[in-house]
């Protein structure tokens, strides 16, 4: 059985631009911002997790928690600058020339292996300055089976078109 999200794309989109708007604003606590990309999704999440997660997630992002730890673990390393609805993932990752190989593994990730690879991926482009589509980044990382495929092809395209140009 094949378990999706409630949110709809256009919803994820509102819940991914409120957190990053929420983590990235300058009165968000610097403390439980640095605990927030410090953490590891797959041990122990901090209580400042949680706090964020009740206030700003959708009601059943519990049952998708290695998942949301990792966007917000994401944002949270690329902030002040992690979000941008106009910055395509793969156009971004292009034009910060992220190497093949690299781009390669994480399209062909899943589960705990994709959450690690999304979580490097946030501290090369913080180290970049560069924002991306953390919507189209989530929408991955949720995404079950028949569904991944196309948000994987999408990507791609937007990369190796990038490249291209």
């Amino acid at each position: 059985m094949v378990i999706l999200p409630k949110v709809e794309p256009q919803n994820l989109s509102s819940y991914v631009g409120k957190s990053a708007a929420v983590l990235c604003h300058e009165r968000f606590p610097t403390g439980n911002r640095a605990k927030l990309k410090r953490m590891v999704p797959t041990e122990p999440l901090p209580a400042a997790f949680y706090k964020f997660a009740f206030d700003n997630l959708p009601d059943d992002w519990d049952h998708f928690r290695l998942e949301w730890a990792t966007i917000v673990a994401g944002i949270a390393i690329m902030a002040p600058s992690a979000h941008s609805h106009t910055a395509g993932l793969g156009r971004v990752l292009a034009d910060c020339q992220y190497s093949e190989n690299r781009f390669e593994r994480l399209l062909a990730a899943e589960g705990e292996i994709l959450c690690t690879l999304t979580l490097r991926l946030a501290r090369f482009l913080a180290a970049k300055g560069r924002a991306i589509d953390w919507a189209q980044l989530a929408t991955l990382l949720l995404a079950r089976e028949e569904r991944s495929d196309a948000i994987r092809m999408r990507i791609a395209k937007d990369y190796y078109r990038a490249l291209k140009d």
